[in-house]
């Protein structure tokens, strides 16, 4: 069975990198967070180091085993540990806290340019719309200042339920809220480890690419699927 021979009802999102990002890069994130500690400004060449090792470390197969994503309590140790590890505090004091801060506050994150119409635009046709996401705090937030959530019809995050993708009880709850079969739905994401498990649930899969430093995301292809 080919997407084009499904007549879907719903679309599921991933959010993080799908439909939304943290404004700017890592390093111009340990900045604005020195910058908020009042230490003067971070040496660049030292900040790129610790960003490297933050993101060469954040994605192993060892940090993602810490559960980060299954509390609010432990997504915040997990990650001030690892901004830790990778250098923050040698940067400056505190400085592992506050980056954390800057990263769940709703005010850090950002659209893609395309994710706004492709949302309205589904809408727009009758579908229901559905974020999937694994996350230690909530997101509502980021994606309500963002104009996002008039769009959705139903999120489920990994937190509020205590499971990760792609175990197929996530995406499973997500139709169950939806009230869609998920043979009619859509799953819409860019991790092959995380999002692909919503085939075991019955479900079409579509994959972006990495997404580029600008521009938009690539979202209007899956208008052309619906």
């Amino acid at each position: 069975m080919t997407l084009e021979a499904v007549k879907f009802d719903a679309v599921l999102f991933d959010a993080g990198d799908t439909l939304i990002r943290l404004r700017g890069n890592g390093e111009s994130l340990l900045h604005r967070a020195g910058a908020a500690l009042g230490c003067g400004p971070l040496d660049p060449a030292e900040v790129a180091h610790v960003w490297q090792c933050v993101l060469d470390r954040s994605g192993t197969a060892e940090e993602l085993a810490k559960g980060r994503d299954l509390s609010n309590a432990r997504h915040r140790e997990v990650w001030i540990e690892l901004y830790t590890t990778a250098g923050c505090e040698d940067l400056a004091p505190g400085l592992s806290s506050r980056l954390y801060e800057l990263t769940v506050d709703a005010a850090s994150w950002e659209a893609f340019p395309d994710t706004s119409p492709v949302l309205r635009a589904l809408h727009e046709r009758g579908l229901r719309v559905g974020i999937v996401s694994d996350t230690g705090f909530d997101l509502r937030p980021a994606l309500s200042r963002l104009g996002l959530l008039r769009y959705v019809d139903a999120v489920v995050m990994s937190y509020e339920y205590g499971i990760c993708k792609p175990a197929t009880k996530v995406f499973l709850t997500a139709c169950e809220k939806l009230q869609v079969d998920p043979e009619r739905t859509l799953m819409v994401g860019d991790n092959p480890l995380t999002d692909s498990g919503a085939i075991n649930a019955g479900m079409c899969v579509f994959l972006l690419p990495r997404p580029a430093l600008t521009g938009p995301r690539g979202l209007d292809h899956v208008l052309s699927l619906v």
